[in-house]
């Protein structure tokens, strides 16, 4: 009764604060197996709205106009022996920030880990670890068009400005796949050190950084040449990545190591800040100097201002733990 009591109450402030808002921005994070979404307002690091329903998702991206949100989720309903292998088992749930619920959902072939979506706000990329392949769903038709093989466990997703390409970690082939979104095809792989995971652009979108658990660091992609031109060391099991609002910073966690690290990405000077439990995700928040990191095996995020290198606050969760964070304007 408590828990269905939180979430209404939290389901109403969701409405009210959508309709009250300021400029200030608003972060939405998936909670995995607790089901939900989250809703943080960026100026107070306070959640105000939990959206139910949404099963087991770790990826989420919003429309550039914040209008609807998408969520992928990992479940995968088991195919039988005589199913085609790229039949759809998982889902795309399409969700309204502002009403606090889900509005329908699009069918996907295989659990989706991450996704990016493109500068028009048409198209989704969905990464399928287990599949070996993304997929391309049209919000506009509201269905999947084309799955796309990039290589063993895709695993994470950019799409640049201008919407020609987006670029996919594959973490079992060490490398990073450039997809030309006009024809949908593969048209080259960089080389990206070992066990690629999560990958950010540099400012001006000539450099790919990518997290490699396998080194332990992080790796420096020439997009141009497709070459690995320097390399970060940081800790065992890297994961969360983000780059600052103006670009001078790269930001990183070691889950093992429990440790966050900011690195000048001119210099490759680094500053290295305790944190614990287990940092997992993370995001910087435009129009904010804040970086949010969630914890792996605690529900809270907590907040770090980039300027100072320090914790300034904790965001407490209702459950679960946060992934791939999403910021509305």
């Amino acid at each position: 009764m408590k828990t269905t009591l939180l979430i209404h109450t939290m389901t109403l402030l969701s409405v009210f604060f959508t309709h009250t808002a300021s400029a200030d921005p608003t972060v939405y994070t998936p909670l995995g197996q607790a089901n939900q979404v989250v809703a943080i307002d960026a100026a107070t690091s306070q959640v105000i709205a939990i959206i139910p329903g949404v099963a087991n998702s770790h990826g989420l991206v919003a429309t550039p106009d914040g209008e609807y949100l998408i969520a992928g989720s990992l479940d995968e309903t088991p195919l039988k022996p005589d199913d085609p292998k790229d039949k759809p088992n998982s889902l795309l749930y399409l969700v309204h920030p502002e009403h606090g619920h889900v509005m329908s959902t699009i069918s996907v072939s295989g659990g989706t880990h991450h996704q990016a979506i493109t500068p028009n706000g048409r198209y989704v990329i969905s990464t399928h670890p287990s599949r070996g392949y993304v997929s391309v769903v049209d919000l506009k038709l509201n269905k999947l068009i084309k799955t796309i093989p990039t290589g063993k466990g895709p695993n994470y997703a950019l799409v640049t400005k201008n919407g020609q390409f987006a670029y996919v970690s594959n973490t079992g082939d060490n490398n990073i796949s450039q997809i030309n979104l006009q024809t949908l095809q593969v048209v080259r792989n960089l080389d990206a050190g070992v066990m690629p995971t999560h990958i950010v652009f540099s400012k001006d979108e000539s450099r790919l950084y990518a997290a490699n658990p396998g080194l332990g660091g992080i790796a420096v992609i020439d997009v141009d040449t497709g070459e690995i031109v320097d390399e970060y060391d940081v800790g065992q099991k890297v994961h969360g990545l983000d780059i600052s609002n103006d670009g001078t910073k790269l930001f990183v966690t070691s889950t093992k190591d429990e440790i966050f690290v900011s690195i000048d990405t001119r210099s490759g000077d680094k500053q290295v800040m305790k944190l614990s439990p287990a940092p997992y995700h993370l995001n910087t928040i435009p129009g904010t100097d804040k970086v949010y990191v969630s914890s792996k095996t605690k529900p809270i995020i907590w907040v770090i201002d980039q300027n100072q290198f320090k914790v300034v606050g904790t965001i407490q969760l209702p459950a679960g733990e946060a992934h791939q964070m999403t910021t509305v304007q």
